[in-house]
């Protein structure tokens, strides 16, 4: 593998590790960012997808913890397994639907156009649900309805998974989507965070998965090392990401994050309208 490839393939890595878990989407990030190193291609689609993986690994180091409770007690404890159900029916619809439409998303959305107005809309969307005034969801007069991912129900479960059906559209955030989404259906934004994060674990292993194998025709011994060095920068920049916004949602809101995703969705509306910016379809 030549220098600039892996250059290329560790700032790819990079971009997923930092944007996963951030409610700005890792896919619209990498797209434009392929788009501005002019790594584009089906196959390079493949490798956005796998190095999904990093990132996800970086979530179970964090809470490796937890999982291991989780697995232990999967068979004997009904809290770990009403959590188990409960990531396993929020996963279900955003899979269910990304087999059906997987190959009409990617031909006509993986473009930066249409990845920059689901920024901007996703933005307005954020703004929106933070600027709703504290317990309006049920009339409460609390912040949140669900203070843990314990106190989830079934149902919470399932309206996080049809939320996260969203974030199929590029440009939209699986993470934004289930975290708002959560915030939206009552959940408080530590245990939406939370939640976002378990929940990203078969949703992001199972999108890498099916990806790899479904183009494994396109794929060679000869691409591991692309993958396994944007993998790794992925996994590095996504435990430091993990970390911080742990650390920061104890006392922020999302609002910044609306911003950016309006700001950045304009500018790449009118660079590629007055040429600017060759974005690359």
């Amino acid at each position: 593998m030549d220098i600039l490839l892996a250059i290329k393939a560790i700032i790819m890595g990079l971009v997923e590790g930092f944007t996963e878990f951030l409610p700005i989407s890792s896919t619209g990030h990498l797209i434009l960012a392929g788009s501005l190193l002019n790594f584009t291609g089906e196959k390079v689609k493949v490798f956005e997808i796998a190095i999904q993986a990093g990132a996800m690994l970086a979530v179970i180091w964090e809470f490796r913890e937890r999982i291991a409770r989780v697995l232990s007690g999967m068979f004997t404890e009904r809290r770990q397994q009403k959590f188990i159900v409960n990531v396993v029916v929020a996963f279900l619809p955003a899979a269910l639907l990304g087999l059906v439409f997987a190959n009409a998303i990617k031909a006509e959305l993986f473009k930066p156009v249409p990845v920059a107005l689901a920024f901007i809309i996703g933005g307005l969307v954020i703004l929106w649900v933070e600027r709703r005034p504290k317990g309006v969801q049920q009339g409460l007069p609390h912040a949140a309805r669900v203070e843990t991912v314990d106190d989830m129900t079934l149902l919470d479960a399932l309206k996080i998974g049809c939320a996260q059906a969203f974030a199929l559209i590029p440009g939209t955030s699986r993470s934004g989507a289930t975290i708002i989404g959560g915030m939206l259906f009552g959940l408080s934004r530590k245990a939406a965070t939370e939640f976002s994060f378990f929940l990203a674990i078969p949703t992001l292993l199972g999108a890498t998965a099916y990806s790899v194998y479904k183009e494994r025709a396109l794929l060679s011994l000869a691409d591991l090392p692309m993958f396994g060095i944007g993998g790794l920068s992925a996994f590095i920049s996504a435990f430091l990401c993990v970390r911080w916004l742990l650390r920061y949602i104890s006392s922020h809101d999302f609002t910044i994050f609306a911003w950016y995703r309006i700001v950045f969705g304009i500018i790449v509306l009118v660079t590629a309208h007055y040429d600017l910016v060759h974005w690359a379809e």
